[in-house]
């Protein structure tokens, strides 16, 4: 469980003579057990263990009133003041769940140890038993798929601890901001949950020093936070952190080193430094090989393999992914997702090296092992694998099977928690593969899905966002939506200003697109004040020898000469509303989208 404090209740604690309501208003539902967030917390003193014959509160009932009808009546009662009710209810709900009742009478017994807590607490005193009974109920509601209830819990929970106290303040603190930013996460918003994570590192810092061993795990936590919101410089600079931590305290070609080189290469890999990124595997594998994880050193020759892809070099691609394949074979069985996704890296290098055949071949047997998946296998797996393959099939022109793979894809993720980004990408790629087919409004659509989960999700910053906006963009102006176009392509001007830059071909595609966008609306000086920018940019910085530059200058040319006229003008195709670099959006946009993250 994620964040907890230990438990302070001595489990032989005497049973207390109080009446515990069984009943609950609670809608129930069918997921069973608390799961246990990956969190890099530190050690904690174990909870009481479950027991068969732990005592209950076994009121006489003869001498007793009835029971009421509403739980919320025990809620008003003086017992709540008892300072051994809470300690009692929270074992109560700790056993619930070890004992495989269920979390809804769990929830109960943590949602009343809390407002006895909170009651007995002593005024001008933080109760570090409050903080774990938060603790525990953020995780029910948390197990029970109700992240929104528990996040103004846990936002309570970390306002009671005072780090200056002492190491236990200092541990609830972070724990609590940990947990927060789990339950940010599995809500998909991303930029909250890296706050937490970056709040919870602080705080461990100052209580621990900067070179603690679970600092170092910390770091790496929230590096893998930061490459996943595509934020690589700060997950580079935590790698970097978390590798010299482990050199000081580890031993050398530990399993510790080797996990953070495979981080570290995927940073490297990301920002395109790929000889750094191979340097970075070859280490990971010989540490792995020392320690004898022969399944990890396949996994790690897989991405060496993506790498070689990468740099061209693709015989000795070829030689990593058949070496992996050979492991997983042996090891995992001809069936597993493992599997799968060297087939479809293999589908993938042979597509680029122009044997189709074979690509085609190695898709087919990918889609066959994720048709019939093995148990175990999961579904972020099987989306994974289908996304890949659409984009081969994407790439040979068959849009509609690609459509159809990211649909199953899709309906996989919908009722996965924690990945709206994911789906917002697919449905991205839908919106792409839709313009393809002239399917506009269902492409404007799929764009504005997309759109919708990438603002909540924090990532309406990113250049991934941008490109969206701009393509997004482009489906209205096939829909004639020319004023819904303007918005969406100011917008991603802003975007891809602040993160490419504006001499970045992407940006000058979205000025050349809303200088025409402004033509069409009638405002000419914008038109021209933008496409004039451009030029200025070309000749400047970029050069003029880009075959669009002459497009531009004529575009811009015809515009002045129009200035200068009465307003006789001729109406405009909106065919001519897209821009040179955006007209060639039907055969190019596959081969431009990848390289800005649309391959999940």
């Amino acid at each position: 469980m994620p964040g907890l404090v230990s438990i302070k209740t001595p489990p032989d604690a005497p049973p207390l003579r109080i009446s515990v309501s069984e009943s609950n208003n609670t809608t129930q539902r069918s997921e069973p057990g608390i799961p246990k967030t990956p969190s890099p917390l530190p050690k904690r003193l174990p909870s009481p263990s479950p027991s068969a014959s732990r005592s209950k509160p076994s009121p006489d009932r003869r001498l007793k009133k009835p029971q009421p009808d509403s739980p919320n009546q025990i809620l008003s009662e003086t017992s709540l003041d008892n300072p051994d009710l809470g300690p009692f209810l929270l074992k109560l709900a700790r056993d619930t769940i070890a004992s495989g009742e269920g979390p809804i009478k769990a929830l109960d017994y943590a949602v009343r140890a809390s407002k006895s807590f909170e009651r007995c607490a002593v005024d001008g005193e933080p109760s570090l038993d409050l903080v774990m009974s938060l603790h525990v109920l953020a995780a029910i509601y948390c197990s029970l798929g109700r992240f929104e209830e528990a996040v103004p819990v846990l936002e309570r929970a970390i306002q009671v601890p005072e780090v200056s106290r002492g190491a236990d303040h200092a541990l609830a603190a972070f724990s609590g901001h940990m947990q927060l930013g789990d339950t940010y996460s599995m809500l998909g918003q991303v930029d909250r949950s890296i706050s937490c994570y970056e709040e919870g590192l602080k705080i461990q810092i100052e209580s621990l020093g900067d070179t603690d061993p679970r600092v170092g795990e910390t770091s790496r936590y929230l590096a893998e936070a930061h490459v996943q919101a595509m934020q690589f410089d700060r997950a580079e600079e935590l790698c970097k952190k978390t590798l010299e931590i482990h050199r000081v305290h580890s031993e050398p070609a530990s399993l510790e080193e080797a996990a953070d080189r495979r981080l570290m290469a995927l940073v490297c890999e990301a920002k395109g430094d790929y000889e750094a990124a191979l340097e970075h595997l070859v280490l990971a594998s010989m540490a792995m090989i020392a320690n004898g994880q022969d399944t990890e050193v396949a996994a790690i020759d897989v991405s060496i393999g993506n790498i070689y892809m990468s740099l061209c070099r693709f015989d000795e691609a070829i030689f990593s992914y058949q070496k992996a394949l050979t492991v997983f074979k042996s090891s995992k069985g001809d069936s597993h997702p493992s599997v799968a996704s060297v087939f479809v890296r293999l589908a993938d290098l042979y597509h680029r090296t122009g044997k189709l055949r074979e690509s085609k071949s190695y898709c087919e047997n990918a889609l066959r092992i994720y048709s019939k998946p093995v148990p175990g296998t999961t579904a972020e797996e099987i989306a994974g694998g289908l996304t890949e393959i659409s984009a081969i099939y994407e790439s040979v022109d068959e849009p509609e099977e690609a459509l159809k793979l990211l649909q199953k894809a899709m309906k996989l993720l919908e009722d996965k928690p924690g990945q709206q980004s994911t789906i917002a990408g697919i449905e991205a790629r839908m919106g792409v593969m839709f313009y393809m087919i002239g399917r506009y409004e269902d492409s404007r659509n799929s764009f504005e899905s997309a759109v919708v989960k990438l603002r909540a999700s924090g990532e309406r910053k990113s250049a991934f966002f941008g490109v969206v906006l701009n393509q997004m963009g482009l489906a209205c102006v096939q829909l004639f939506k020319i004023d819904e176009a303007a918005e969406l392509f100011e917008e991603a001007r802003g975007i891809l200003e602040q993160e490419c830059g504006s001499c970045h071909q992407d940006t000058i595609g979205v000025y050349s697109n809303l200088a025409a966008t402004y033509d069409a609306m009638g405002r000419v000086q914008d038109a021209i004040e933008i496409l004039e920018y451009v030029l200025k940019l070309r000749e400047e910085k970029l050069g003029i020898a880009n075959p669009d530059f002459e497009d531009e200058k004529r575009r811009l040319a015809e515009l002045l000469k129009e200035a200068g006229k009465t307003r006789d003008r001729k109406a405009k195709s909106l065919e001519n509303l897209i821009d040179p670099t955006s007209k060639k959006t039907k055969k190019e946009v596959t081969k431009r989208w990848p390289g800005l993250g649309f391959r999940i």
